[in-house]
């Protein structure tokens, strides 16, 4: 009995020293905020901005998957009125079109020697049907207190308060020490092929290297999108996922449905897209969860915290619960999702061929073989044809979290005070993945606040910018050009 009493003993002093251990490293964990003042509040005329917005969204320069489908007028439009619009913009920096309607702008620094910057965003948006709209998508309103249509955040809202931002430094006679480049691709809505990837070549075959660029991604979360966390959170995504869709080929003899075999083609391809689902790719802290979990945790209350500083004890307890929340999980794994499912074009006739389309946004640490071989293992079904469709793309390199990431964090800390600075993973693609030759800080970062709803309506119905949120987009850019183009 003693020697029960004093095993029990030990076992509970174990578990003392090791909530205590726990705890400590809990406590001890450093804040990696930077503790900057507010900028000046720069003045913006908030409801004259707002409607150049508006006007620019009138412009409807929709990207479609067949180039015949677009409107070529509607480019050339916007730009003609982006010149008339910006003129001192026009007069202080130099201005090259490529084939096709990529935009090219050269803000010449004061000293040659020290490396441009690089702003990115896109002039096109994706289409929009009519219905349900509160407003219409390319009515481009001022209602309520908001920019309403398509583009409004994505990527119109950036294109433009980079413009204003642009034109108001250029106005006042602001002259950069170092470079500053805006690069504006018109097709980022389809893969960027002939926008941005045009551009970031002419600028590789120049031989610039940039400081760091920056692009469309993540945005300012605001309180409750992350669960738990009471404060906004602005994420820099620091990498993007990769692409890959598998289709899934099934063949069969086909026939009469009053006749069948124990498994049709369109039997055997539900099963496959079944054991995929249930075999997800496994859960990671990579460097760009880690670094996630490890800007976060220092601002949370302890009883969030203990967890997430100890993630990598943690990680078979908390992946299941972050799994649950779609955002979270896509953060921690490269993500399966089934799109796209055909059989027989009559229901009672069997299918000779039935297929699925599988799409996987990949994961850093994570490649397109490996996912292959994953699918492969987890169909484990010889009649099950997997091909690769060839839009695959590899994930993006990480950039670094050091003195570019934390001047972005500066700027953003400087115009959004209270906002939690992390580092993220932007979970669809950007324009930036073009420019890995010309800068190896490649940085994804939109200057909107968004909840929830507002997260939905981006490519969805009734898409809108708040007029006093876009005369802080605004406030961020002109902050970011006069902080990153000093020495």
């Amino acid at each position: 009995m003693r020697l029960f009493v004093r095993a029990a003993l030990a076992v509970v002093a174990l578990l003392a020293v090791g909530l205590v251990l726990l705890l400590a490293r809990a406590l001890a964990l450093p804040s990696r905020q930077l503790r900057v003042e507010p900028a000046p509040r720069l003045a913006v005329d908030a409801p004259a901005a707002a409607g150049r917005l508006a006007r620019a969204i009138q412009f409807p320069t929709v990207s479609h998957q067949d180039p015949a489908e677009d409107d070529p007028a509607a480019l050339v439009g916007l730009q003609q009125w982006l010149e008339a619009t910006y003129p001192a913009m026009h007069a202080a920096l130099s201005r090259e079109r490529l084939d096709g309607g990529a935009l090219l702008y050269t803000w010449q620094g004061r000293r040659a020697d020290l490396e441009p910057v690089l702003l990115l965003a896109h002039q096109d948006v994706v289409p929009a049907d009519a219905a349900g709209w509160t407003h219409p998508p390319f009515a481009g309103e001022i209602a309520d207190g908001f920019v309403w249509g398509r583009g409004a955040v994505d990527d119109k809202g950036p294109l433009i308060a980079i413009c204003e931002a642009v034109e108001g430094l250029a106005a006042r006679g602001f002259a950069p020490e170092r470079g500053v480049l805006l690069a504006f691709g018109q097709d980022e809505e389809v893969g960027g092929d002939a926008g941005a990837h045009r551009l970031a070549e002419r600028l590789a075959s120049r031989g610039v290297h940039a400081r760091f660029a920056i692009d469309e991604g993540m945005g300012v979360m605001a309180n409750g999108v992350i669960p738990g966390v009471a404060r906004p959170v602005a994420g820099i995504a620091i990498a993007e996922k990769g692409y890959l869709t598998l289709d899934l080929r099934v063949a069969s003899e086909g026939g009469h449905s009053s006749t069948p075999p124990r498994h049709t083609a369109a039997g055997i391809v539900a099963s496959a897209v079944t054991k995929l689902e249930g075999d997800p790719m496994p859960a990671r802290l990579g460097d760009v969860a880690g670094g996630f979990l490890g800007y976060l945790a220092p601002e949370l209350p302890i009883w969030m915290r203990v967890p997430l500083a100890n993630a990598n004890l943690f990680v078979p307890i908390l992946a299941p619960r972050l799994s649950e929340e779609p955002a979270l999980n896509a953060l921690l794994r490269t993500t399966t999702a089934a799109t796209m499912l055909s059989g027989s074009a009559k229901d009672n006739v069997l299918p000779t061929r039935a297929s699925a389309a599988v799409n996987f946004r990949i994961a850093p640490g994570d490649s397109v073989a490996a996912v292959v071989e994953h699918a492969r293992s987890a169909i484990g079904d010889p009649r099950v044809e997997i091909v690769v469709e060839p839009s695959a793309r590899e994930p993006s390199a990480v950039s670094p979290i050091d003195g570019e990431f934390a001047l972005v964090q500066r700027s953003i800390g400087e115009i959004f005070p209270d906002a939690i600075v992390v580092p993220m993973l932007t979970l669809g693609g950007t324009d930036a993945r073009y420019y890995a030759d010309v800068s190896t800080h490649l940085y994804r970062f939109a200057p909107f606040v968004a909840g929830p709803s507002e997260l939905k309506r981006i490519h969805g119905i009734d898409e809108r910018a708040a007029v006093d949120g876009f005369a802080d987009a605004i406030r961020f850019y002109t902050q970011l050009i006069e902080n990153a183009s000093a020495p």
